[in-house]
């Protein structure tokens, strides 16, 4: 990236449009009937969370919560802009496209509407890896504007789950005594991470993993080329669009087949062909790829556990899959015991990244892990 070059947004996938610039959200028509509800009835609320799964839309449904908003607080006379028409009853909270205000929205440049999210670093080059607490005192500035309009100010954080233990607790003195007419929007993949006291402050909207159908049609509106793989990026990225759409950019369908195949040689684990997927994982250029390959040794444990329990996957993500995981785990006690090993490899991987653990031999120690639990419990 060179310096005139804006620097990249931490709440965009890369190879997918932003979320305030998508046009279609799918799969969360009840999310967005429970807050057209909410607002129709006189009963809007000042916090909401929105919850659910990494990638199935919560921050597009959050810029579509928040021009609306803003079109019906301006419609009603409030605000500094008189150019955006009415919002009016309906069961959709999408606007017109050339509507004003869903320009400057898109460009940032809306003055009644401010985000918060991870800010760039230019020394280290690259996204702080939490919110600190000055970007929730700065809404205190935000919402002085109030008292030169006196109109609706909304609030988008993306994602409360980064913020700060100092940070936490600033919102949440904002959620106890919020400004005049301040809504904030927080978006969040795990609420079990946040105070119980933000919890409890705002109304839950949750949004739901999208099902295949929904994902071929997220896919293609985001621009991405998926072909005949819709139905298996669905079951990989567990119905997550942004998780697909890193699944598709760094190949991750050919690395899970590769996973896939590997573990069809169990218990009589193919070692160099395990190591070579170790160290394709090692130096600081394969970060990106070693997050994938730690996901995807997760999302390999997980469904060979609920095979023990509720038989294999009707569909496969990758060829052989489904047979490959009835062999490993065929009762339902050979499913908690591969749940457990899912538990350790989580808490292993946490730790690892908390130490710098060498990459490649953390991915080689899980697949050793791996294939020792598949000794025990493998049929031939």
């Amino acid at each position: 990236m060179s310096d005139q070059d804006p620097p990249p947004e931490a709440d965009r996938v890369d190879g997918a449009p932003h979320p305030r610039d998508t046009k279609v959200l799918l799969g969360q028509s009840a999310a967005e009937k429970s807050f057209l509800q909410a607002v129709q009835s006189g009963r809007l609320h000042h916090g909401w969370l929105i919850a659910g799964p990494r990638g199935v839309g919560k921050a597009t449904l959050a810029w579509r919560i928040a021009r609306y908003l803003l079109a019906e607080n301006a419609a009603a006379g409030d605000g500094l802009f008189g150019d955006s028409s009415p919002a009016p009853a309906t069961d959709t909270l999408t606007r017109p496209d050339n509507d004003p205000l869903a320009r400057r929205v898109a460009a940032l440049a809306e003055p009644r509407l401010t985000l918060v999210r991870r800010v760039w670093d230019p020394k280290s080059s690259r996204h702080k890896k939490d919110i600190g607490v000055d970007e929730i005192r700065r809404l205190k500035s935000f919402f002085n504007l109030s008292a030169a309009d006196g109109g609706r100010r909304v609030v988008i954080v993306d994602t409360a789950d980064e913020m700060t233990t100092n940070a936490a607790n600033a919102l949440l003195k904002l959620l106890e005594e919020p400004p005049d007419n301040a809504i904030l929007l927080l978006i969040s993949h795990q609420p079990s991470r946040l105070l119980p006291t933000i919890r409890s402050r705002c109304r839950v909207l949750r949004c739901e993993p999208l099902s295949g159908a929904e994902m071929a049609q997220a896919l293609t509106a985001a621009g991405s080329e998926t072909g005949d793989d819709a139905a298996a990026l669905s079951e990989l990225s567990g119905g997550s669009v942004g998780e697909a759409v890193r699944l598709s950019n760094l190949d991750g369908m050919a690395i899970y087949q590769d996973l896939v195949a590997l573990f069809a040689t169990l218990p009589d684990l193919d070692r160099p062909k395990a190591l070579r997927l170790a160290e394709s994982v090692a130096g600081a250029a394969n970060e990106p790829r070693y997050d994938l390959v730690l996901r995807l040794l997760d999302v390999f444990v997980v469904r060979t556990a609920r095979t023990g329990v509720s038989g294999p996957p009707i569909v496969e993500a990758a060829t052989g899959e489904a047979a490959l995981m009835t062999r490993l785990c065929g009762t339902p006690d050979a499913g908690r015991k591969w749940a457990e090993l899912q538990q350790k490899n989580a808490a292993r991987a946490r730790h690892a990244r908390a130490v710098n653990l060498d990459p490649a031999a953390l991915i080689l120690d899980m697949i050793l892990r791996i294939n020792e639990l598949a000794g025990q419990l493998a049929t031939r």
